[in-house]
């Protein structure tokens, strides 16, 4: 599973996923990318899920028009302390997930 973390999470949480081929945005290149734009990048480069706490994505683009999932961590702050309690459920929603949809993890 090919995973990408989004700009506005703390890019160590990629070392969570040390199983997976895990990337931040930050690694491709892709910084201050819109989020259609970035999304498409996301596809084209094969990435079967996206990580974010961004929780307009959903109301901003349609999810339908990507091949990949989104995660959507709904957590009061992006600090890699906040974060790393959320990375079993993550995990566990890995099986479950399937392209096109969005997926919300609550702290």
């Amino acid at each position: 599973m090919k995973i990408l973390i989004d700009e506005c999470v703390d890019w160590r949480l990629k070392l969570e996923f040390s199983q997976y081929d895990a990337k931040a945005v930050q690694d491709m290149g892709w910084l201050g990318k819109e989020n259609g734009e970035l999304l498409r990048l996301a596809v084209t480069e094969n990435f079967d899920v996206f990580i974010t706490i961004d929780k307009k994505l959903r109301d901003q683009i349609n999810l339908k028009n990507y091949s990949l999932s989104i995660i959507v961590l709904d957590t009061y702050r992006s600090t890699l302390a906040n974060l790393k309690p959320l990375v079993p459920k993550i995990i566990a929603l890995f099986e479950e997930v399937t392209p096109g949809n969005l997926y919300e993890i609550r702290e």
